[in-house]
């Protein structure tokens, strides 16, 4: 379990590791920069630099066998992702999750497609599943 949340830009790296698997620091690198609509710009050594402090962290592990160092996530999304909803849940929004679902859903960014899944989401929690 991993001793503290990510920030934005350790959990930018994460989304790379969940995405492609393990990852050298090269790899990590170049599909930070290659994100559509990104504007990431650190280099080499600053992705370096933030993967030593994740792997203190316990947000990563670190396969040192060979030359290139890879990387790999010690937490998975999901788990990543409750811990920052619950703190959100907690800190934002005093623990509402009414509050929490209704200002997620007055974002302009829900769109048709994501509503239709909210909906069968809570269809199925109504029956019980």
């Amino acid at each position: 379990m991993a001793s503290s949340k990510p920030t934005a830009a350790e959990l930018a790296i994460l989304r790379v590791l969940w995405r492609q698997g393990p990852s050298t620091v090269r790899a990590v690198h170049e599909a930070l920069l290659a994100e559509p609509a990104s504007d990431y710009t650190a280099g080499y050594t600053t992705v370096l630099k933030l993967l030593q402090i994740m792997r203190k962290k316990g947000l990563v592990v670190c396969d040192t066998a060979n030359m290139a160092h890879v990387y790999r996530p010690a937490v998975s999304e999901a788990e990543t992702q409750s811990d920052l909803v619950k703190d959100l849940l907690d800190g934002a929004f005093n623990g509402s999750t009414r509050a929490l679902v209704l200002r997620a859903l007055s974002m302009p960014s829900s769109t048709p497609e994501e509503l239709v899944e909210i909906r069968k989401l809570i269809e199925e929690l109504e029956r019980g599943g």
